[in-house]
């Protein structure tokens, strides 16, 4: 069903300020991927989990949206779950950075998720009956009381498990030494932080990303747009919930994104040649067909 002939894509569009030309987007990536998705899911069977990976302010959840509504249309029932849901709760984060490094008070990099409870939610929507999903508020920078999280009925046939490094692998040791910008330089000048960082991705985090049956990256022309976009992000947050209200000035944006560029890069470098897709991004987040792997 071609856009203008469904009303839910209409809507979204309109309500979501997206451009007209979006129709057209919808047609060339997020039909053949939904379609693609659902080829796999059939064979596979319950718990289909995709990963999708993309720099913040990349359209993540737009896509997911989009993937979600047409997986629906082809009767196949899905959950969704963002990797910022499984931050750590803000107390958790503030004893790691007592005890580890004063850095991991900002939520973000690996090592601020709860990794067992990605875990436990993946498991428990393969499985019959009621499964919780998690959900961070970004306002109070904490996570939601159980109370407020999402009841999701399973088995689902197809997981969506987005977010900014989800399926990253670690950097070799050796590429940490060499601060790659003025966070780095001035805020962990041994390497600890960044040590930590990484150490985490090589552990727990595979564990995690190892659920993921087709991994999708979604590919910026580089990381210099990518402190653009998550401007722009903030600016309508700005814009929506005024001054204040957990919104962060531009000077809090760029030393936020600071935190994310060391794996943004990496990510950038080395993930292209092992993605099932790569979704490649003009600077405006126009989106080429996907190209598949396999």
């Amino acid at each position: 069903m071609a856009m203008e002939q469904d009303p839910w894509l209409r809507d979204f569009v309109r309500h979501s300020a997206l451009p007209a030309s979006f129709g057209a987007e919808v047609e060339a990536l997020h039909r053949p991927f939904a379609n693609r998705i659902t080829e796999r899911a059939r064979r596979h069977g319950p718990g289909f989990v995709v990963g999708l990976c993309g720099p913040q302010g990349s359209g993540k959840s737009t896509t997911v949206e989009v993937l979600a509504h047409l997986l629906r249309a082809a009767d196949l029932t899905v959950a969704v779950l963002s990797l910022d849901d499984l931050y750590l709760p803000r107390e958790s984060r503030a004893r790691l950075a007592r005890e580890v490094h004063p850095l991991l008070q900002t939520r973000g990099p690996p090592g601020t998720h709860d990794v067992a409870l990605g875990l436990d939610v993946l498991n428990g929507l393969t499985r019959a009956g009621p499964t919780l999903i998690p959900r961070f508020d970004k306002g109070t920078d904490d996570r939601k009381p159980r109370g407020d999280w999402d009841q999701v009925e399973g088995p689902v046939d197809v997981i969506l498990f987005e977010g900014w490094c989800v399926g990253a692998r670690p950097q070799p040791t050796a590429d940490l030494i060499p601060p790659i910008n003025a966070l780095e330089r001035d805020e962990d000048r041994q390497g600890v932080w960044r040590a930590y960082v990484n150490n985490a991705l090589a552990g727990p985090y595979q564990t995690l990303f190892a659920r993921i049956d087709l991994f999708a990256l979604m590919q910026p022309p580089s990381f210099a747009v990518v402190e653009g976009w998550r401007l722009q992000q903030e600016h309508k947050l700005r814009l929506a919930r005024g001054e204040g209200a957990g919104v962060m000035n531009d000077a809090e944006v760029r030393r936020f994104v600071s935190h994310f560029e060391r794996i943004t890069r990496w990510l950038i470098a080395e993930a292209p040649a092992r993605a099932d897709v790569v979704i490649r991004l003009d600077a405006n987040r126009r989106a080429a067909p996907p190209v598949w792997r396999a």
